[in-house]
């Protein structure tokens, strides 16, 4: 189910499929940050200058987790952010012998680095993702 929005953002109209945003950054001073699919360009908002995007946006992310927040979308806290992730659209994860996870977000490449004492929800949702998708189990 697509989740379309109209956006003006740097005198540019956008149309978007919010279904196809692999990631969100919110910061603590309410700004949103999130990557055009299959782009690397940030589209970054917050409610003093993009009033109606930032509502918009916010509505979608609280839509998505909500009471139905669906198994591959995982919520980190990571770097002061809190970050919104689909992980359908994460394609390699790699896990060191301590058991840190690392993940790069497809549409700008940042690495997500995910250790089971510091995130342990989001480490153990992660697990399981990857149990239910590949069938291979990570420490």
């Amino acid at each position: 189910m697509a989740y379309w929005i109209k956006i003006t953002y740097e005198r540019k109209e956008y149309v978007i499929d919010l279904d196809r945003v692999c990631a969100f950054s919110y910061e603590p001073n309410s700004r949103i940050t999130f990557w055009l699919p299959e782009s690397a360009f940030p589209i970054v908002i917050n409610p003093q200058g993009h009033p109606e995007a930032h509502q918009k946006v916010l509505t979608y992310i609280q839509a998505t987790t909500g009471q139905n927040f669906e198994s591959y979308w995982v919520k980190i806290h990571y770097e002061r952010n809190d970050y919104l992730i689909n992980l359908k659209c994460i394609s390699a994860f790699q896990c060191e012998p301590n058991g840190r996870i690392t993940f790069w977000l497809p549409d700008n490449a940042m690495p997500i680095v995910i250790h089971p004492q510091t995130n342990r929800e989001a480490y153990e949702k992660i697990l399981n993702y990857i149990k239910q998708v590949t069938g291979y189990l990570l420490p």
